[in-house]
């Protein structure tokens, strides 16, 4: 409740609409959600990517990484049936009678999201900030476009504004609404950075519409890097792979004098399960690192993973603090 989505959606609108809300006060690990699933019977999720991740890598990937599995999802009519099968799990995981899972608040893990639109799961993602009261696109589910971030409500006004180096059609997302802010609080340098003249706020995010006003998400302006010939990458894009692998929590991939670096915070209860010393948490990393590259273009191989002993800080919304690492890594 700390953040604008979480006040606006689990506190006014059920607030507005009369809805019973349930509240978890213990962290909200993978397992105690879907006891609470399963206890609750929720007609309505709204949460953040990270819990939804979690739940994806320790209930979901392992099931299909099986040997069995994987053959099975090769052969046609066969794995149409086998993800059924999953996706009716899932549902009933939480809970069985939902109508949506509503996703906000951070960039969706695409390896996810592309599992999710394989079984048919009823997601959606939308798309916001504080400034905006906090929503800026959002479509329910069946009018949903996968791999979007929802459609452009009609309050809001949207424009792509062009950045150099940046690949053609891709640019930062300008917002103007009746729901975007007046300024920033006593600090007009930062409003007169944020908004053009004409009212149009720079959300910072690098993006692009497509005809029927569904926005898709690259990254962000700050966090976008330039390969050695000046090729764009997009760092959250690199790290969505990494963190779908053995023994990484979660990630951050960094520049280090023009070659790229990744930070990993290892998944420390998937180490202590199989009973990894350092040594060989570091191989297992080095093979992470070896498979990552193989799925990557050249230019965006990392050349070495660092690993960091604790979770990296995080905001409310339960987006990595970029900003701090950044700085430790260039200092």
């Amino acid at each position: 409740l700390a953040h604008a989505y979480g006040c606006a959606f689990d506190f006014l609108t059920a607030t507005c609409t009369g809805t019973h809300v349930h509240f978890i006060g213990r962290t909200p690990s993978p397992k105690i959600l879907l006891q609470a699933f399963a206890e609750v019977r929720p007609n309505l999720v709204l949460t953040v990517p990270l819990v939804i991740e979690k739940i994806y890598k320790q209930q979901i990937l392992p099931l299909i990484s099986k040997p069995s599995m994987r053959w099975a999802l090769r052969i046609p009519l066969l794995d149409q049936a086998v993800l059924s099968t999953i996706r009716e799990r899932l549902v009933q995981a939480f809970g069985g009678r939902f109508r949506e899972v509503i996703i906000g608040g951070a960039a969706l893990n695409a390896e996810v999201e592309d599992f999710f639109h394989k079984i048919n799961f009823p997601y959606v993602v939308g798309y916001g900030m504080t400034e905006c009261a906090p929503l800026i696109s959002h479509a329910r589910y069946g009018r949903f476009k996968p791999f979007s971030v929802g459609r452009i409500l009609p309050c809001m006004e949207v424009r792509i504004e062009p950045v150099p180096n940046v690949g053609e059609g891709v640019g930062e997302i300008l917002v103007r609404g009746e729901n975007v802010m007046n300024g920033y609080y006593k600090n007009p340098e930062a409003t007169a950075q944020a908004f053009e003249a004409d009212g149009w706020m720079h959300t910072g995010d690098l993006g692009t519409v497509d005809d029927e006003g569904n926005i898709y998400i690259r990254g962000r302006n700050k966090t976008m890097l330039l390969g050695p010939s000046g090729q764009n990458i997009y760092p959250e894009e690199i790290e969505a792979k990494l963190n779908n692998m053995p023994y990484v929590m979660e990630s951050i991939v960094l520049q280090q004098e023009g070659k790229l670096v990744a930070l990993v915070c290892p998944d420390y209860a998937a180490i202590d399960a199989d009973k990894l010393d350092s040594e060989q948490v570091v191989q297992r990393m080095e093979e992470n690192k070896k498979e990552l590259n193989k799925m990557l273009a050249a230019y965006e191989n990392i050349t070495k993973i660092i690993l960091y002993p604790n979770e990296f800080e995080k905001t409310p919304k339960k987006s990595i603090k970029r900003y701090l690492y950044t700085a430790q890594t260039t200092a």
